[in-house]
């Protein structure tokens, strides 16, 4: 390890320091939102889709972000990391558009969706667990060399 490393990461940046200490938490609280997310867009697509299909297709899109999360947050390297990011980043612009619009036109979302009113249904975790889960990635980067001169 060089001096300008981070404990837990290799030179190549293949350590995955995101996946520790309170990140394990992290992953455990996306992988309930993936199963939660799925599960229930499962459910309101198969028994009752006429009734709001908007609300139910953005349903099952945050659940394919949320496995997303959950997998790219728990996997090595910096392929993972870059997912990782995008993942939890098109969670955030979810739930900020998908919360503003269905306030705004209420209307066009008969039924809550997971990102609904900025995740109300759901204590708020969907508005606060993308912008943890942002802060988290930037304090825990992969290793990357000094640039050349």
């Amino acid at each position: 390890m060089t001096s300008n490393q981070r404990p837990g990461t290799t030179a190549a940046g293949n350590g995955n320091t995101k996946a520790t200490g309170p990140g394990r938490l992290l992953i455990a609280v996306y992988g309930i939102f993936a199963i939660a997310a799925t599960s229930r867009a499962g459910f309101q697509i198969a028994t009752k889709f006429s009734e709001a299909p908007l609300a139910y297709l953005l349903s099952a899109f945050a659940a394919v972000v949320y496995i997303a999360a959950t997998v790219s947050l728990a996997r090595k390297g910096a392929f993972w990391f870059r997912a990782a990011v995008t993942a939890v980043s098109v969670e955030l612009a979810g739930v900020l558009v998908v919360g503003a619009l269905s306030l705004l036109d209420a209307k066009a979302f008969p039924q809550e969706t997971v990102w609904s009113v900025f995740g109300r249904g759901y204590g708020f975790v969907p508005l606060l667990l993308p912008v943890l889960g942002l802060w988290w990635l930037r304090r825990h980067r992969p290793f990357r060399a000094a640039a050349r001169p």
